[in-house]
């Protein structure tokens, strides 16, 4: 949008703060190389134009905004006479993009100083050769840093990861161990005990029948139906009274492992009557090892079931086997993130999962997702913790719109009013020296706003503090989104 031209008066913008301090000669330097123009309300330019001109309010009201998903966000209203926006990283040159980092508009009649980038430049080299070299320092220094701490918090995050998973996979895996071990002695007691059967003048039939039962047994433990603690104290009571009845030693230990198979007195009845009564006690022993040997095995099969499922829980977690850019299901990467940071949560604080699963999936750079699920959790704990470590997150899903809505809920002490406004800044953390970098919900914001067109704002007040992230549900180009550094 171009203005009215108007004349330019060294002394006018000599007034401004920006330009006190030059010498006549430069302010009419000034004067002729740039231009003084009247806006009538309306934009003056917009996010992502080339930057081509550094304007200067003289008088007016001029608002900044940014654009976030769909929406124009107002970040600066002002009246202030001297304010100023546009190119002003035109002194960089080529070196980095040059383009509008927000969009600028004037609410009522106002007139600008207006001066074209590479002339803005120009007098920036020639008139302050020293400050444009800090400057320069300064951006690139800045910009290499964020990076350098980023990956730092990227690192960590896989801090996270690491515990997390040892943490669970510790179990199962030691299960997973303790189950072969006695796995092997039972196979050898079987042993042992088969071939003290087999040393019996049994007949062929006999021996026949005992491996149908062991096959028979070995089918019930399979379908093993899940009893109640008090039905399962009474089929114990059952079986040890119906052990003791027909001679058989120590009823008491072999009950429990029957009844976790799924084994009653009908069975029993049914064993009783397929062998002759002096060897029903051998049988009974012989079958016991049977079923203690399956349900080793189920065990086993369980434990490396569990680390088959954890390894794929922290590969989606990590998306080290995905594409950067896709479709994907928000659920299946919170349930991931809780996963790999169920050591961290602990059993005091109660996880409870809200979801709304109509919602489809959205287009996304998953690994960056978990970061931000990871950096909400871990602050989430971290909050719970400091009031005790008792408390309860709540991880909810939901439509707003045309968005999703992923909100991390906790019963912490909630954010303050006067630093409210300062969490999502660089470098401010209120944790401990050495617990936290300041930047996790910094890179959060970046990764939610800048890469995906989403926001990310915070809702708080004692015992019920909300980081809400909303997603856009269509996809935006992935390649005009901007890598959060």
């Amino acid at each position: 949008m171009s203005g009215r031209a108007m004349p330019c008066s060294p002394a006018e913008i000599g007034s401004l703060f920006l330009f006190e301090e030059l010498t006549p000669e430069q302010l009419g330097s000034l004067c002729a190389a740039g231009r003084v123009e009247k806006f009538e309300p309306g934009w003056v330019y917009t996010e992502g134009e080339p930057a081509t001109c550094f304007y200067v309010m003289i008088e007016g009201t001029v608002v900044i905004s940014r654009r976030v998903g769909g929406d124009d966000v107002e970040v600066n209203r002002t009246s202030q006479r001297g304010v100023y926006a546009g190119s002003m990283q035109a002194y960089l040159g080529d070196r980095v993009p040059q383009v509008y980092g927000s969009s600028l508009r004037v609410t009522e009649p106002t007139r600008f100083f207006v001066l074209p980038g590479e002339t803005f430049a120009a007098f920036m080299r020639q008139w302050f050769p020293m400050a444009v070299h800090l400057l320069e320092g300064l951006f690139f220094g800045s910009r290499n840093t964020q990076r350098a701490v980023g990956q730092r918090e990227r690192l960590l995050a896989l801090g996270s990861l690491s515990a997390g998973l040892t943490h669970e996979l510790n179990n199962p895996a030691a299960a997973a161990v303790r189950a072969t071990a006695t796995l092997r002695e039972r196979v050898a007691k079987m042993r042992h005990k088969l071939a003290v059967i087999a040393q019996g003048s049994y007949s062929p039939e006999v021996l026949s029948g005992l491996i149908e039962i062991q096959e028979r047994t070995a089918e019930r433990v399979a379908k093993a139906p899940a009893l109640s603690p008090l039905e399962a104290s009474d089929r114990e009571d059952e079986l040890s009274d119906w052990l003791d009845d027909h001679g058989i030693t120590e009823g008491w230990r072999i009950a429990p492992t029957f009844v976790q198979a799924g084994l009653d007195v009908d069975w029993l009845e049914q064993v009783a009557a397929a062998v002759d009564e002096e060897i029903l006690s051998g049988a009974v022993g012989w079958l016991n090892y049977t079923v203690e040997t399956e349900l080793l095995m189920d065990e086993i099969a369980d434990s490396t079931n569990r680390v088959s499922h954890l390894v794929e829980a922290a590969k989606q977690y990590s998306q080290l086997d995905r594409a950067p850019y896709q479709v994907a299901d928000v659920h299946e990467l919170l349930d991931s993130t809780l996963l790999m940071l169920s050591g961290k949560i602990g059993q005091r604080i109660k996880v409870v999962k809200e979801y709304d699963r109509t919602l489809p999936k959205v287009p996304a750079y998953p690994a960056e997702l978990n970061q931000v699920w990871t950096n909400l959790v871990d602050n989430a704990v971290f909050a719970i913790n400091s009031t005790g470590g008792e408390g309860t997150l709540t991880v909810r899903t939901a439509r707003e719109h045309d968005r999703m809505l992923v909100e991390f809920r906790d019963t912490g002490p909630g954010v303050p009013p006067d630093i409210r406004t300062r969490i999502f800044d660089p470098f401010f953390t209120t944790k401990p020296v050495g617990e936290g970098t300041g930047l996790g919900l910094d890179i959060s914001w970046r990764i939610v706003v800048n890469k995906h067109h989403g926001s990310l704002q915070v809702e708080s007040a004692p015992g019920d503090t909300r980081f809400q992230v909303l997603l856009p549900l269509t996809a935006a180009d992935p390649d005009t989104t901007e890598e959060p550094q």
